[in-house]
């Protein structure tokens, strides 16, 4: 009796697309920037805190575009960096990450106008991470989000105050943000989104 071969397995294809070049990613921050200012009537009391790794870099961009935009900003005295490893909720689920340190301007955050800074809005666990990180630095005035992208899927009552791009996925894509100062392709600097799939 002869047997039949079996059918190969057909392999599984990784397809990307680019929803952001650098140019794009560019003009968002631009926009970002501007809407801070509008939102807080100015540059008065407000802080940037960037939750890494990509949120810090974005803050840092936009703490120079705000300066750009009002002369009397020194840029890096609004940018702080705030680290939420020990406050998430899915430690146990997550690969061991080491903590980035928290950096907070010499202002502190008491009584300001904290902006939060992150690269993707997704289920929000996040950025509820960082609430309750801030509750232990200080009291601020005012708390917001501002986010590169927002892709939905929301698991906690959280939304972006400023948002680069809404950008609709399933659930089985992934988002990607590369980004110059963490990221880079084949030793070149990279600023780009890109959402992943498996076909």
């Amino acid at each position: 009796m002869t047997s039949v071969p079996e059918a190969p397995v057909p392999a599984k294809v990784q397809l990307s697309r680019v929803v952001l070049n650098q140019a794009d990613i560019d003009r968002a921050l631009t926009r970002i920037a501007h809407e801070i200012l509008e939102s807080n009537k100015g540059s008065q009391d407000l802080v940037l805190l960037g939750i890494p790794r990509r949120g810090y870099p974005l803050a840092v961009r936009l703490a120079a575009k705000i300066a750009a935009a009002d002369p009397d900003v020194d840029p890096a005295a609004i940018v702080g960096q705030l680290d939420v490893t020990m406050f998430r909720d899915d430690l146990s689920h997550q690969p061991t990450r080491p903590p980035y340190p928290t950096q907070l301007p010499c202002t502190g955050i008491d009584n300001k106008v904290v902006v939060l800074i992150d690269d993707v809005l997704y289920s929000g666990r996040t950025i509820r991470a960082a609430l309750d990180a801030i509750i232990d630095l200080g009291r601020p005035r005012i708390v917001r989000l501002a986010v590169l992208i927002d892709r939905g899927h929301r698991e906690l009552p959280i939304r972006a105050d400023h948002v680069g791009k809404n950008l609709p996925t399933s659930s089985a894509e992934k988002v990607r943000v590369r980004l110059e100062e963490t990221d880079s392709a084949d030793g070149e600097a990279v600023n780009e989104v890109v959402i992943e799939a498996t076909a």
